[in-house]
This record gives C-alpha cells, structure tokens and sequence, in this order.
C-alpha cells in the first residue's frame, strides 16, 4: 500500500515537474517584456524601434506560415482553378457552336 502510493507520488512529481518547464517562455520574450517593463517603471518612454522590431518578427513569422500553408493546399487551390477555367472556356467555345438565330440564355 504505501509502495503504490509512494509510486503515486513519484509519477505524479515527475508529470507536474515535466509540465512545468514546458510552459517556460523563452528568453528573448521574456527579455522584450522586461525591457518594456523596466522602461515605464523607471518613467521612460518604450523605444518604439523594440516595438518596430518585434512587428517585423511577427510578420516575418506570419509570412513563413502562410508559404507551409500555401505549400500544403497548393494543389486543391490550382486544381479548382484549372477546373474553373476549363469550364469558362467550354461555355465560350460552346456559344461560338451556336447560330445567331439560337442562342442559349447563358450565351446571350
């Protein structure tokens, strides 16, 4: 009984303590907000260039998930094109078949 429990509380100790450095910031977040907050605290204003260089980080990281995602639906975007187009150009080339004196309502 106490051996499972002893068990219990290893396990337990190990899951919380694994969890817990997972959720740990990196350091250069934690460096950015410690600037920021040091800045206002000793009554300074925030240098805007910080604040300029993390929003070309975030767009710099938006763009690269937007290629991979790009990347991955890149057939299914072209393959609905392609289909698009080739049913524009049956239309077209199946109103030049028709005559004047007949013309489908979508040749019109």
């Amino acid at each position: 009984m106490i051996k499972n429990i002893l068990i219990l509380l290893v396990v337990t100790w190990g899951m919380l303590f694994g969890l817990s450095q997972v959720a740990k910031a990196n350091d250069y977040n934690t460096a950015v907000v410690g600037h920021i907050i040091q800045s206002k605290l000793q009554g300074n204003s925030v240098d805007t260039s910080v604040l300029e260089a993390e929003i070309h980080k975030l767009a710099h990281t938006f763009s690269l998930d937007m290629i991979n995602v790009l990347q991955q639906h890149l057939p299914s975007i072209l393959d609905s094109i392609s289909a698009q187009m080739r049913a524009d150009i049956d239309k077209k080339y199946k109103c030049a078949l028709q005559s004047d004196d007949y013309k489908n309502k979508d040749c019109k």
